[in-house]
């Protein structure tokens, strides 16, 4: 089989990722003139200030691995992030003036950490982080600016987030999986200035919660979340004061359905849902208690939306022809109104996805994507997992799926057990034994794709990033008459060791999955580890892996690199410097170059 390359600079697929495309957007609750963009309109995702009346935006970081994560203050005259080194997501939050200049440490005194959560009180009072480190998870909870000692703080080695903050900093919600002992949260509230527990929430054995955010008025205690305890997301408001609690229930839901966003007056609530990995959104009315369907575009939110002054909403929005970009939907009907920031993208055609459903081995039924490109199959395929995890794939932009599909490849990518919005008991199918439903499932998806003459059974080559490259290592470990090759991004090798190297934050979600270390499950750690079945590997491997990666950190893939290479294995590792995945969009173009001309070796 040849495959013909388009490499060249003008290639289609090279316009689609350079499109610029938006991740997310915040606004200053107290200045609506003033707000925060991360977008890679200039070649790497940094973070932007917005200035929302002209919808200017200026840049605000220069991090050369990027940076995709920031808030900005009730005021707008701040704006924070977590200040690393090359991407490896450890270090210190800093303080950068909205106006632009120098950053300024938030907590020189404190050891580096990785976090995954920040917050400010909506008084602008007090602000709070996760710091996380090999030993465990501590909430902190500071004076804005911070000095002097914590006026908070809780630590545990169970996966946390918080604190979560009322209006004036005087309750603060710790979420972790102490009591739950899997991927799923408890919520405890506490009274800052006792640091006594004022109330819990938690629906019991099989179900988790949800935190989303309090009420954004002054005295209110009424926090929004969501509980899984029927088996799907609904969502709730709970009084942690007075204990009391309103359960939102409506026939209109029917898959995960969560809070986004509180109206500023306090009177409504954004809600999103997915069932079976499709986006639709409601607005929920609390006086009237009344659920109200939006109008929403087809597509996927890439990040949670929210509400502008006037009431309307403004969305993250992106569907496999066109990249995420800031929409403005009437807050009434859901209908579009306009493009909030237009990046000027001029994008080749795209072809769209439709979902699919096919039976696994044991019968459970799977739902993935589907593409194909012009002609009659079977077409040379990719079969691609997402990463998580607890994640799921969404009718989404992809540069990567539509490159496949301009060189004649199908593309598939399918939501495995463990995946989010099918159900507490799929999502859990996983736990304690990582990897192997997942793969069942993946070769059930490729038994599908040949009998309905999609794929060549002799052309077939899977794909994925994080735990999506782990089960690309994997499904070539324990199924190798499946594949004529494979290609991993950013992936796990060996659980162990990864245990032993990455990053706090990571270290307490690979407990939750696998229900303890790999001191006390070692069998387990062992089973779902590709570099178990490392002699079984007979199709070429490509490995794209971050050297600053501490998510899925470099010494595991090194080892396993060592191994497949002393068994006379192919296999091909391509360093980069940064960290959990690029940033930069001429990176991604390489990697993608990579991986095209990997696979058109390999099918030759």
């Amino acid at each position: 089989m040849t495959i013909e390359l388009n490499l060249g600079d003008g290639a289609p697929w090279k316009k689609r990722y350079r499109a610029p495309s938006i991740a997310w957007s915040k606004r200053a609750a107290n200045n609506p003139e003033r707000g925060l963009v991360c977008c890679n309109k200039d070649g790497v995702y940094q973070l932007y200030a917005w200035d929302i009346e002209s919808n200017d935006l200026r840049q605000l970081t220069d991090a050369p691995a990027g940076v995709v994560s920031g808030h900005i203050s009730i005021d707008g005259d701040s704006v924070y992030y977590l200040r690393d080194s090359g991407g490896d997501e450890i270090g210190h939050y800093a303080r950068l003036p909205f106006s632009g200049g120098a950053a300024q440490d938030l907590t020189p005194h404190l050891p580096a950490y990785a976090s995954h959560f920040f917050s400010m009180s909506a008084g602008g009072n007090a602000l709070g982080f996760t710091a996380a480190a090999k030993e465990g998870f501590q909430i902190l909870l500071y004076d804005n600016p911070p000095v002097g000692e914590p006026l908070f703080s809780y630590r545990t080695t169970a996966l946390s987030a918080g604190p979560f903050l009322s209006h004036d900093a005087e309750i603060a919600i710790v979420a972790s999986t102490e009591k739950t002992g899997v991927a799923e949260l408890a919520l405890a509230a506490y009274d800052v200035a006792s640091g006594d527990v004022m109330a819990e929430l938690w629906d019991g054995a099989g179900s988790g919660i949800e935190p989303a955010r309090f009420s954004p008025l002054a005295g209110d205690a009424r926090f929004a979340g969501s509980s899984n305890a029927g088996g799907f997301h609904r969502p709730l408001i709970w009084d942690p004061r007075s204990g009391a609690r309103l359960d939102i229930q409506s026939e209109r839901f029917q898959g995960d359905v969560q809070v986004w966003d509180w109206s500023p007056d306090g009177a409504r609530l954004l809600l999103h849902q997915v069932h079976q990995a499709l986006h639709s959104l409601f607005v929920y009315d609390i006086v009237a208690e009344q659920v109200i369907p939006l109008n929403a575009p087809p597509g996927s939110a890439g990040a949670a939306g929210y509400f502008a002054e006037n009431g309307n909403i403004f969305l993250h929005w992106s569907d496999a022809a066109k990249p995420s970009s800031l929409i403005e939907i009437d807050g009434a009907s859901g209908d579009y109104l306009r493009d909030v920031i237009d990046l000027e993208a001029d994008l080749p055609a795209s072809a769209p996805w439709r979902s699919v459903r096919y039976s696994s081995g044991d019968g459970a039924p799977i739902q993935a994507w589907l593409a194909t490109p012009p002609g009659e199959g079977p077409f040379p395929t990719i079969v691609h997992t997402h990463g998580g995890p607890t994640a799921v794939q969404t009718n989404a932009w992809s540069p990567s799926a539509q490159t496949w599909l301009d060189h004649g490849f199908a593309f598939f990518s399918l939501n495995y057990r463990g995946s989010t919005t099918f159900g507490y008991d799929f999502q859990h199918a996983i736990d304690g034994n990582l990897g192997e439903l997942e793969v069942e499932d993946i070769a059930a998806g490729v038994g599908w794709l040949i009998d309905n003459g999609i794929a060549d059974p002799g052309a077939i080559l899977k794909t994925g990033a994080s735990y999506g490259g782990y089960l690309t290592l994997l499904s070539l470990g324990k199924r190798p008459e499946l594949w004529a090759g494979g290609m991993a991004m950013v992936a796990i090798a060996d659980w162990t060791l990864m245990y032993e190297d990455q990053a706090g934050t990571l270290r307490g979600y690979q407990r939750s999955l696998f229900g303890g270390s790999p001191e006390e499950k070692p069998d387990a750690h062992k089973k779902s580890s590709p570099i178990t079945y490392a002699e079984n590997f007979q199709a070429d491997l490509l490995v794209i892996q971050g050297a600053n990666d501490t998510r899925c950190p470099a010494r595991q893939m090194r080892v396993f690199e060592s191994m497949l290479k002393d068994l006379g294995k192919s296999i091909d590792v391509r360093w980069f410097d940064a960290g959990h995945g690029s940033r930069a969009i001429e990176q991604s173009i390489e990697h993608q170059e990579l991986m095209l001309r990997f696979a058109a070796k390999v099918l030759s």
